[in-house]
């Protein structure tokens, strides 16, 4: 009888996040939806599906801590209407100015050291027909964020008006990443435009499910 393998223990405050054993790569992995970031100190990979959201995958080049947070929105109040003070995490990790503060800070607490990250981007397709260019202003947002905090990008694929499949190893800081040209249904753009309909009153952790 083959016995899984047992998952390493996530970080405190990362207990929320769905993990599992992924058998294809053989690897612990950890799946995080839009509002959500997850960070490791044990080599694991991080996957997630992106419409118009933006994904920073960001890790220490000499100790290995990594992670990957997917935000849906530049910053409280960009979407037309929308009032927020965002003063809790599961909140604010949907807007990409405290989803990145957040995935930068965590892997600075666990040893790393600004001069030593490795960013790379993906994401900001133009996947809602229907509704403003979001993920032109997601892409406009983190370059901008990243320039200011004199933080380069080595890696990215943004824009284009694709869904993707990330899948992020935090140790090495390989990517692997697939465009979801062949979608034979609109699940990914009706669960984001359900996703920015309510986001002033539902939670960021909950039933969004990408794949």
């Amino acid at each position: 009888m083959n016995m899984q393998p047992q998952l390493p223990n996530p970080l405190i405050g990362f207990e929320n996040i769905n993990r599992y054993w992924d058998k294809r790569w053989n690897i612990p992995t950890a799946k995080i939806l839009p509002g959500q970031f997850y960070v490791s100190t044990h080599g694991e990979m991080i996957c997630t599906v992106l419409g118009s959201c933006i994904s920073a995958c960001i890790r220490d080049i000499n100790i290995k801590v990594g992670g990957m947070n997917h935000f849906m929105l530049p910053s409280p109040g960009d979407l037309s209407g929308e009032t927020s003070n965002a003063t809790e995490t599961n909140s604010s990790m949907r807007y990409g100015n405290w989803a990145m503060e957040y995935l930068i800070n965590e892997i600075l607490k666990h040893g790393g050291s600004k001069r030593n990250l490795e960013i790379k981007l993906f994401g900001g397709g133009q996947v809602l027909q229907n509704m403003t260019n979001i993920g032109k202003r997601n892409i406009d947002f983190v370059k901008s964020y990243l320039s200011n905090e004199n933080l380069q990008v080595i890696a990215e694929d943004l824009g284009d008006i694709y869904p993707r499949k990330v899948l992020y190893f935090s140790d090495s800081g390989s990517v692997k990443m697939k465009k979801l040209r062949s979608l034979h249904n609109n699940t990914i753009q009706q669960r984001e435009a359900e996703y920015i309909q309510s986001i002033n009153c539902k939670p960021t952790q909950g039933d969004v499910e990408l794949f």
